[in-house]
């Protein structure tokens, strides 16, 4: 199945009425699926392992912004550092450290959100929303910036969980911009899937990752 370019634009018309960010999500889709919606605009891509970004990014257009979104493992942020345009999923402190580090390798500066876990699944990575008082070492990371934060809701039909837990990624977002952690106001609030984002976008998102409403399902192939 290829690209949905009649969701795809009616998607990219909603979001843009509502100044939210469209990012793809196109693991395990073939370079010719991501170029037919880079032909009609989109620059904004999301990818979940390393090794398939590498791939893609060798051979697709340079402007292309490509966002981290899997799980990143701190050995593996050498090889995306030098063109990664977001990294979405930082959980912890050492994957904190190690992005510093490589960026100032770079003498760059890597644009990074962190991870919140709202989902009562055990599964799900992430900071606990009181950890962001704690971050102080943020401070003495000059490789990093922190341009605000992200979650994934429990996979559910429940809608009330859903949203309750939404809520409790804007609540964290929102006290986050009063703390002295972060010098700046955090500008992204990176929430909401194919199955989710409408109630994320209500829930006050700025950012949602879309896959398989634009790309038909993600099964990885044989």
């Amino acid at each position: 199945m290829g690209v949905n370019i009649t969701a795809y634009k009616d998607i990219v018309k909603e979001l843009q009425a509502q100044k939210v960010t469209l990012v793809a999500v196109s693991k395990f889709k073939s370079a010719e699926d991501i170029m037919e919606l880079y032909e009609l605009g989109q620059r904004d891509f999301g990818e979940n392992f390393v090794q398939e970004l590498l791939l893609k990014q060798e051979v697709l257009p340079k402007d292309i912004r490509w966002h981290f979104i899997g799980h990143l493992q701190s050995n593996k942020v050498k090889y995306i550092a030098p063109f990664v345009h977001l990294i979405h999923g930082v959980d912890s402190k050492k994957l904190l450290a190690e992005i510093n580090k490589q960026a100032l390798k770079l003498d760059k500066v890597i644009h990074c959100l962190l991870q919140i876990h709202i989902a009562e699944e055990e599964t799900k990575f992430g900071f606990g929303s009181h950890e962001l008082s704690e971050l102080h070492e943020i401070h003495e990371l000059p490789g990093i910036k922190i341009d605000g934060l992200m979650g994934m809701a429990s996979f559910t039909d429940d809608e009330q969980k859903i949203k309750k837990e939404f809520g409790e990624l804007k609540k964290a977002f929102d006290r986050a911009n009063q703390l002295s952690t972060f010098n700046h106001q955090l500008s992204t609030l990176s929430m909401g899937m194919s199955s989710d984002y409408q109630l994320a976008i209500q829930s006050g998102s700025t950012m949602v990752r879309i896959g398989s409403l634009l790309f038909g399902s993600r099964n990885q192939p044989a």
